[in-house]
């Protein structure tokens, strides 16, 4: 398969209406996760970028850096590095996180996301990331396997009691 022509970029306000379709998007599928965006952008926008900067953090978080996929203007999907773990991410959550909006999957942008968001935790100055997918998500572990993430285990998740696998790469 070709590898699709995107970019990773930070959030930026010159994306917001772009950023919101896509949001809507998901919502739209039945998908909550970009909710407080559509509420209210511009706040959701100060909280990731203060989420990289460790300010106002909840109790147990810990600070991440967001990026979005873009295909020019158009975000496709969005990713996030923890910069550290807590014993919670150990077990569930990791280092990486990414999505990529509902009519874009299946088409490598999920290999691509993950890819350059691995660049960025090099960035950051981490040598090994770990990621957790649930175990019934065989196009997430494709994506996690094919970017060289080797299998630590298997457990049960406290928050949704399911099957999830982690792995973990070397940068």
């Amino acid at each position: 398969m070709r590898t699709p022509e995107a970019t990773l970029t930070e959030p930026t306000e010159e994306l917001w209406p772009e950023f919101l379709a896509m949001a809507e998007e998901y919502s739209l599928a039945g998908d909550p996760r970009y909710r407080p965006a559509l509420e209210d952008l511009p706040a959701y926008l100060r909280g990731l970028l203060d989420g990289a900067r460790g300010i106002g953090l909840p109790p147990g978080r810990v600070p991440y850096s967001t990026f979005w996929l873009t295909s020019g203007r158009r975000p496709i999907g969005r990713s996030s590095v923890r910069h550290y773990l807590t014993p919670d991410l150990e077990d569930e959550g990791g280092h990486v996180g990414y999505d990529i909006r509902p009519s874009e999957r299946g088409k490598g942008y999920g290999n691509l996301i993950l890819r350059l968001t691995l660049a960025e935790a090099r960035k950051l100055g981490l040598s090994r990331v770990l990621l957790t997918c649930d175990t019934d998500n065989v196009a997430s572990a494709k994506v996690i396997e094919g970017n060289g993430g080797r299998l630590q285990d298997q457990a049960v998740s406290k928050r949704s009691g399911k099957l999830i696998s982690r792995y973990w790469i070397k940068l």
